[in-house]
């Protein structure tokens, strides 16, 4: 980016502070918006059932303690370059999994713990926000962490639409994957009340109905598949969603339950 582009890019985000400031916070600052934020990592426990997690960057303990499941930490910068996160069981020695970011400026980064067949392990999540700076639009992914259900089709709609006369908002969505794919930006939807449904890929058998949710303008919202029994799920397709918002500060994810009687 050569000077006078960045000097253009960084007035018309001066002039439109008033505007970001009143559409959103948490982590959507121009800095984000127009890509020079630094790169930050978060971290969600997503293990039903899992211990109580610290989590550690480059060997050194974070103030990311014992945490417990459905937490989603705040947003933390970094420097650029490989960093080395592990997460432990909480108080010990004992690593549960680790991952290595590439941390790139204007990058988010998300490090989703996940139930396994036999233990927690560590999946992560390349967000390069991509959103406009007047744009008001709700960003949303899907992430499988559902290893009882390892192929889904995902609709997100209006609560009375067919989902037989349309196609999946985020299809074939593989386990320990995301869609939009980690590296790709987010989708895009307008604010207002939709319906989550997930089938099994390929077919339109649903196995989650959230019923109707709200989803506000400027939301940025991580919609991740787990099973409701947690690590070594057997039984097919039985699962729940967590719902992690953007955040500056440790928060719970919002945890849904089908409205399918089968469940």
């Amino acid at each position: 980016m050569t000077q006078m582009k960045r000097r253009m890019i960084l007035g018309l985000a001066l002039a439109t502070t008033a505007v970001l400031a009143a559409c959103g916070g948490g982590d959507d600052g121009i800095d984000d918006r127009i890509g020079l934020s630094k790169p930050s990592v978060r971290v969600i426990h997503a293990v039903t059932g899992g211990p109580n997690v610290d989590v550690l960057q480059n060997g050194a303990l974070t103030p990311i303690q014992n945490v417990p499941y459905k937490t989603v930490s705040g947003y933390n910068n970094v420097e650029t370059g490989n960093q080395l996160f592990a997460l432990n069981r909480a108080g010990t020695s004992t690593q549960l999994g680790q991952t290595t970011v590439d941390a790139r400026t204007g990058h988010k980064y998300t490090i989703v713990a996940v139930p396994g067949l036999t233990a927690p392990e560590l999946v992560q999540i390349d967000d390069p926000y991509g959103k406009g700076l007047l744009d008001t639009s709700a960003r949303v992914r899907v992430f499988n962490a559902s290893v009882n259900a390892q192929n889904i089709d995902v609709y997100l709609t209006q609560q009375a639409t067919d989902i037989n006369t349309v196609q999946p908002n985020m299809g074939s969505v593989a386990y320990k994957s995301a869609v939009p794919a980690s590296t790709q930006d987010s989708q895009y939807v307008d604010g207002g009340t939709y319906r989550l449904r997930i089938t099994t890929a390929g077919t339109k058998t649903v196995i989650f109905d959230s019923g109707a949710l709200t989803i506000n303008k400027n939301d940025d919202w991580l919609i991740t598949t787990i099973p409701v029994d947690g690590i070594g799920a057997v039984v097919p397709n039985r699962i729940k969603v967590l719902v992690a918002q953007s955040s500056t500060s440790n928060a719970t994810a919002q945890e849904l339950v089908t409205t399918q009687a089968a469940q």
